[in-house]
């Protein structure tokens, strides 16, 4: 291995080591908060202020499409070793910001509200809290919309740590959530959504001070350059596609479920969904550090290296998922009863089907980044979205013939598997990436590891009664297993021998 190479290799994994701090953290204080806030709300409550939450957060199809242009340009000059230009890249995305901040505020207050008070299910007497929940929840989303150049740049820069020191302070804060929650008696819904904004409006701050003084860019002068605006909008109106089929897969899908079962189902989805999203970051984490690398390396034209690291991100992503999935899946009514004081309906099953769906899209992500990389993203939008935003429709047919809601988690998982095979299919149309490789150096491998992994724990619950022992040997032997076959099975020659080479490096500086 080259040393840029290595270097990139070590930068990669110095910045994932940053961004696991930082899920230990969030992941911590965010499960016993959620523990507490379902306790403290009740099972109405918590489903409505999810759901309601999930309106506004439709309108994220916006600001992600724009965050994911920022990533992508400031990573590309950064590649190219512009920085007059990366200074005005910025000013020009934050131009925009506002402007579309703007946009989803008027629209939020007239076309969300009307389908708030109109088509959803809020029991009676907490339409007035719902309604501040609402108001609460549009503050929250600019506020953090606002931030989002910032965060692009940090990503951009490669500079993760401060995430990491970021996180202390939102979890002390979110803490502190959970204790006024407990201290007033008042209307504990309106309570939350005031504290929520409260963090949210803080940590946004934070990130913009540190960007403002860490990076000459990130000071913001009035830019407008219409080529540039017609690059960056052009690359963002293709990209509002995939980005809108999201929001409608996420949030819609919510809505959906309040509109055939209520609140209280949704506060089984939010519960499954917190587990994933705790689980999940293992894997983001590490893609998150590994993604300005794949845009660099098209920035420099150098392929190869570009397709070795997606194809290394999508096996390890699997991997490292499977690490912590495999005991969860096994042992997920153990841990929900645990967690919760009253575990809502249907959150078991729900939880296993989001983890089999997000197990799937692993192999996805690196593929996305690769195509977000070339910046020619029609095509790719308008085939992998198109397929995306079908699964709505999908499943609101299906439970309009009285389906049960576990039918929504079922088609997303038949969606994820096709749009795999379509990002396959183009991404070896737009750089030549061989299929035959990647199904079997990544997906059979990966595939192979995480059926050997899963087969001895589960073997020992046919044997044993539920409890901690059961839970504590399942755990242990899920990451014995696993840490075994992907060393096995996982890993070819040259990663063992540069694994093992990083272990010695490690304990030779002890």
């Amino acid at each position: 291995m080259t040393k840029p190479a290595t270097q990139n290799t070590n930068r990669i994994a110095k910045n994932t080591l940053f961004l696991y701090v930082r899920m230990l953290l969030t992941m911590g204080v965010s499960f016993y908060t959620v523990r507490v806030v379902l306790e403290t709300l009740g099972v109405v409550d918590y489903g409505l202020y999810n759901v309601v939450g999930g309106v506004v957060v439709m309108f994220s199809f916006l600001s992600s499409t724009l965050a994911t242009a920022s990533q992508r340009f400031f990573a590309y000059e950064l590649g190219r070793g512009d920085h007059v230009q990366l200074q005005k890249t910025f000013s020009m995305t934050l131009s925009i910001y506002i402007l579309v901040g703007v946009a989803i505020f008027l629209v939020a207050e007239t076309v969300g509200l009307w389908f708030l008070n109109n088509k959803m299910n809020i029991p009676l007497g907490r339409t007035d809290s719902v309604f501040w929940v609402y108001q609460f929840s549009v503050f929250s989303f600019i506020m953090t919309m606002f931030a989002v150049p910032y965060n692009a740049a940090i990503i951009a820069h490669e500079d993760m740590k401060v995430y990491a020191y970021v996180s202390v302070v939102e979890a002390l804060l979110k803490l502190a959530i959970v204790y006024l929650l407990v201290l007033f008696s008042s209307d504990k819904l309106k309570l939350y959504a005031v504290l929520l904004f409260g963090v949210t409006t803080a940590t946004s701050l934070i990130y913009q001070i540190y960007c403002r003084r860490k990076y000459s860019e990130c000071r913001y002068t009035p830019y407008w350059n219409k080529k540039l605006f017609s690059e960056i909008a052009t690359y963002s109106g293709w990209n509002l596609i995939g980005a809108l089929a999201s929001a409608l897969n996420n949030q819609g899908l919510n809505i959906v479920l309040n509109m055939f079962f209520g609140p209280t189902v949704n506060a089984a989805r939010a519960v499954a969904y917190q587990i994933n999203t705790a689980v999940n970051q293992f894997v983001q984490n590490f893609l998150v550090a590994s993604r300005p690398q794949i845009t660099k390396y098209y920035a420099q034209k150098d392929i190869t290296k570009m397709l070795h690291l997606v194809f290394q991100t999508s096996k390890f992503s699997f991997l490292l998922l499977s690490l912590i999935s495999i005991p969860v899946l096994i042992e997920t009514r153990f841990i929900l009863e645990i967690w919760l004081a009253k575990v809502p309906d249907h959150t078991i099953l729900f939880t296993k089907l989001v983890l089999i769906n997000t197990l799937i899209d692993c192999f996805s992500y690196p593929l996305m980044a690769a195509a977000q990389a070339t910046g020619n993203i029609k095509r790719y939008q308008l085939i992998v979205g198109g397929v995306m935003t079908l699964n709505l429709p999908i499943a609101y047919v299906l439970l309009s013939t009285g389906l049960a809601p576990e039918t929504v988690f079922f088609c997303s998982i038949a969606n994820s598997i096709v749009c795999l095979a379509l990002r396959l299919l183009i991404l070896r149309q737009m750089l030549d990436l061989q299929i035959g490789v990647f199904i079997t150096k990544v997906l059979l491998v990966s595939v192979a590891c995480f059926a050997l992994s899963y087969y001895t724990p589960m073997l020992i619950t046919q044997n044993m009664s539920d409890g901690i022992v059961r839970f504590l040997v399942v755990g242990s032997l899920s990451v014995i297993t696993t840490a075994l076959s992907a060393y096995s099975l996982g890993l070819t020659s040259i990663e063992k021998e540069t694994l093992s080479s990083q272990i010695k490096l490690r304990f030779s500086k002890m």
